[in-house]
């Protein structure tokens, strides 16, 4: 990294510097940056696990998870399970499915799903 390089980094927020690096982490899968997720498409997404959370929904346990890939981010839901072997804080994961907007949010509802290794950093 040049000085150049280094005065533009310390010149960044944290937020902007994290972006760049999920941008940068998942670019060469070539799937659908999370930012261009259209409403109603089937599409294939990844990111990086941000926050987990278990939230009963109409009765049901449901298993939550917000994923950014640096361009935007969406939650995931899996609705019937307290927890999914693999899927972890930090950890990244490629989902499968049609997005739809709750609460100015972008939601999956029980996508296909991958879990992508660590080592593709």
């Amino acid at each position: 990294m040049g000085l150049k390089n280094m005065l533009k980094a310390a010149n960044k927020g944290i937020r902007e510097l994290d972006a760049e690096r999920l941008v940068d982490k998942f670019i060469d899968l070539n799937l659908t940056p999370l930012g261009e997720v259209v409403v109603r498409t089937k599409v294939k997404v990844c990111g990086e696990v941000k926050r987990m959370t278990m939230k009963p929904r109409s009765g049901i346990p449901s298993m939550e998870i917000v994923i950014n890939d640096g361009t935007g981010q969406v939650t995931v839901i899996f609705s019937g399970r307290r927890h999914i072997a693999g899927i972890e804080h930090g950890g990244c994961i490629a989902v499968e499915g049609v997005a739809y907007r709750e609460h100015n949010s972008m939601v999956f509802l029980n996508p296909g799903y991958t879990l992508l290794p660590h080592a593709a950093e």
